[in-house]
């Protein structure tokens, strides 16, 4: 078996947050092979994450952020099992992440069970008249129609919904496999919990209106 080098080591650490030990034993399980070492971990991450979902969160941290310029501002909630865990580096540095990638991406919602189910049944009717109308000349059957529209609802989610965008700093990475990837390195049960978002000038009479606060 090819040695695993220290550098090897660190860089997987910085692709996937976990922890030194953790990389250096997926680097030897999958033999070396820098691409299934991540699998591997993201797979270990969500598994460890599901097994901590039900736990209590009620520590955390309250977060700031101001981006340069002074004309978006977010604050974002973030809770753990405990203080101890509230007051570690990682999880803090996570904090931070998700403030600057609510700022730079503007989602609404946290996660799509939060999005109003008018707003859903809205957004899908039009979808599926847009698909009936690409597909005028040559109508496709419902089930077919039904399967493009569930694609189409997919990408309106992803673009709204905070734990299914791409995270900003890692683009291959959604927010929901990086808080899972967190969890699993810091073996505690982590939620984001709310955000608001600030623009300077929204909600001004004859602006565009401003999104609404996720909770």
């Amino acid at each position: 078996m090819a040695e695993i080098s220290a550098a090897l080591v660190k860089d997987l650490r910085e692709k996937t947050g976990a922890g030194m030990m953790e990389c250096k034993k997926a680097l030897t399980e999958m033999g070396g092979d820098f691409e299934k070492a991540i699998d591997y971990l993201r797979k270990k991450g969500m598994a460890d994450a599901a097994k901590r979902s039900g736990r209590a969160t009620a520590e955390g941290l309250v977060e700031s952020y101001i981006h340069p310029g002074g004309k978006i501002g977010v604050m974002v909630e973030v809770n753990c099992e405990t203080d101890f865990v509230a007051r570690n580096e990682k999880f803090q540095e996570f904090v931070r992440n998700i403030a600057m990638h609510v700022a730079a991406a503007a989602p609404l919602y946290v996660r799509r069970e939060d999005v109003p189910a008018e707003m859903v049944a809205k957004e899908k009717t039009i979808v599926a008249e847009q698909v009936k109308e690409e597909h005028k000349a040559k109508p496709k059957p419902d089930n077919v129609v039904e399967k493009i529209v569930e694609g189409k609802m997919g990408k309106f989610f992803q673009g709204i919904c905070l734990m299914e965008q791409a995270f900003v700093k890692e683009p291959d990475l959604s927010i929901d496999a990086y808080l899972k990837s967190v969890i699993s390195s810091i073996k505690e049960n982590i939620t984001i919990r709310r955000f608001t978002r600030f623009q300077l000038g929204e909600n001004i009479p004859g602006e565009k209106p401003a999104p609404t606060p996720a909770a």
